[in-house]
This record gives C-alpha cells, structure tokens and sequence, in this order.
C-alpha cells in the first residue's frame, strides 16, 4: 500500500470536504492542488468519486428534511411534492447541458489557469451583487417557486466552468433573484444533492473499466475525509450567513486567483500543462 498516494488521497478529500458548499469552487482547488502534489491516480474519476463523500454529508444534516420530504410525498401533501419538483426543475438545465457538452469542458477547461480566470471573475461578481441594495423577495425554500427554482438552476450551468464555483453560481445567483441569503444557501445544499449523485454515477459508469482493487483504499480515504470535513463545513457555512455575506469568499477566490497567475507568470509553477 503507498502510504504517500493514500497521504495525497486525505488531502483532496479534506479540501473538497472543505471547498463543495463554499463559493470558492471545490474543483478549482481539487485541479490546483492535485497539480501541486502530483495526483494521477484517476484522477477525474477520484474527484467526482469523493465530491459524492461530500454531498452525503448534506443528506445526513439535513436527514430530518429529506425523510420529512420523503413521507410527505407518499401522502401528496402539496409542499413536499412542489419542493421536489423545483429540485428537479433546478437540477435539469445543468444535466442536459452536461450531458452534451461535460467531455469538450473537461478537455479544454479543466486546467489551472481557467481555473484562476474563474476565480477572480467569480470573486468581483460575488463583490458586486454584495453591494447590491437588496430587499429578498422569498424568505423560505418552501416559499420558492418553479420560476425561482429554475432561475436558479441555469445559474447552476456557469458552474461547469472550474473554478466558478456550483455553490457560488446558485447562491449568488439565487440572491440575484430574490433569494434570501441563507435561502439561497440552503437550496444550494439540496440542490447538490441531485445534481452531484448524478455526475457521481454517470462518470462511474463511463470508467468503470479504469477501476482496480488498488483504487479502492485511495477513494475509500478521499471518501470519508470529504464527508467528515464537508459536515463541518455545511454547520459552519450555514451558521456564518446568518450574520455575514460573502465578500471574505469573494477576496480569498480573486487572491487565489491572482496567485495562480502570478506564479505561472513568474516561472515559479508549470500551470500551463
């Protein structure tokens, strides 16, 4: 067992644990950071892998929610059934565009110098709409519309991008439209939820040929170290926008940004290839 793959296999899962459900982009910092330390170990496949260690996380704070959600709609009771359809509307913008266009994305973006393009842009946005004046229209996730739930799912396509963030684009996006902050967030969360065991599956079983019995304890312990690090960071996010917004976020992602540029430019690091 190569204790040193299995040391870089903790480190990209605590950082997508951390990453996900911030607007700071997971798979900006996972191809940053796997180019820094070297991982290619499936790589693609790894990183989908332990982002779904990341969102069971999610099911399991909020399980109260989702069996609630669950009961609720084997009796049609209303409000269940429209919180499960704007989960479904919000998911489909994302899934189709997907669908056709994820390989040419991952083939022409999936590089760290997009990724800091992204970042900063992503970072003055979060800044802008910051500064906003804004009065939420929708105070409640139950309270959310299909309209609403759509909106905010073609804000989740832009997420494709690395280093866009899937949490910044429809959190932010979200309170573009009349979200509440913590509205915004929390539907984020649940909208993770399908988004992310979709892209799970589907690349699994598009590389289940690339699987060995020696991948197994290299996702196992990206697996567990992106759901324990993503629980805390679901409390911690979510406790943080109650009486904070996200120009923190927005500086750390154009920084980040500027470093990565900066470093290429300077010759420090390869971020070419």
């Amino acid at each position: 067992m190569d204790l040193m793959l299995l040391a870089k296999a903790l480190l990209l899962g605590i950082v997508e644990g951390v990453t996900e459900f911030f607007p700071i982009s997971s798979t900006g910092h996972l191809i940053v950071v796997g180019d820094l330390i070297g991982f290619q170990n499936n790589a693609d496949v790894f990183e989908v892998v332990i982002q779904l260690g990341a969102i069971l996380a999610v099911v399991w704070e909020y399980r109260q929610r989702f069996l609630g959600v669950a009961q609720g709609a084997l009796q049609r009771d209303a409000q269940s059934l429209r919180f499960i359809g704007n989960l479904l509307v919000a998911f489909l913008p994302a899934a189709v565009i997907g669908f056709f266009a994820i390989k040419a994305i991952k083939h022409y973006l999936f590089n760290p110098l997009t990724v800091a393009l992204a970042l900063i842009v992503g970072g003055v946005i979060i800044l802008l709409v910051e500064r906003r004046q804004r009065v939420p229209r929708v105070s409640s996730v139950d309270a959310m519309s299909w309209q609403d739930a759509l909106k905010v799912g073609i804000a989740q396509v832009f997420a494709m991008v690395p280093g866009t963030s899937r949490s910044g684009s429809t959190i932010i996006g979200g309170m573009l439209f009349g979200l509440d902050r913590k509205v915004a967030t929390e539907f984020s969360f649940f909208l993770a939820v399908p988004t992310m065991f979709a892209a799970t599956f589907y690349d699994v079983y598009k590389h289940w040929h690339q699987f060995t019995a020696a991948d197994v304890p290299v996702i196992g312990v990206g697996f567990i170290a992106a759901f324990i690090s993503a629980f805390f960071a679901v409390r911690g996010l979510i406790r943080y926008v109650s009486s904070h917004n996200f120009n923190a976020f927005a500086w750390y992602r154009i920084v980040f940004g500027l470093v990565i540029l900066a470093t290429w430019q300077l010759g420090w690091v390869d971020w070419s290839v």
